[in-house]
């Protein structure tokens, strides 16, 4: 976990992410996936800088299945973006900072 990124958990999704407020982007992500070890960082980083405007969680989907399979996510990592509670983006696999901000940019705004 990066300073600037929270832990989600099967046990208190419905909570840190269902009934949250603002956007949360939700790293689907395993410690054996190198794509999602080379995300974490630009993850960390695009939270530091957009604090008052992203929250970045991070559910582990070995540990958490039940989450990862209701959003039927299949590769990783997969972000999505929840805006009020509700998916609003779905971003799959590895993309350097410029892209990703491309994609969180208009919901940001």
């Amino acid at each position: 976990m990066g300073a600037n990124t929270f832990a989600v958990s099967d046990s208190d999704w419905e909570t840190q992410i269902e009934k949250s407020k603002g956007l949360v982007l939700v790293d689907f992500w395993a410690e054996w996936c190198g794509p999602c070890k080379m995300v974490a960082p630009v993850l960390d980083q695009i939270a530091s800088e957009n604090t008052d405007k992203i929250k970045i969680g991070k559910l582990d989907v070995d540990s958490n299945e039940k989450t990862a399979m209701k959003f039927g996510v299949m590769s990783i990592p997969t972000m999505i973006l929840f805006k009020d509670g509700e998916p609003v983006e779905r971003l799959v696999g590895y993309m350097p900072k410029e892209r990703l901000l491309q994609k969180l940019r208009p919901h940001m705004a």
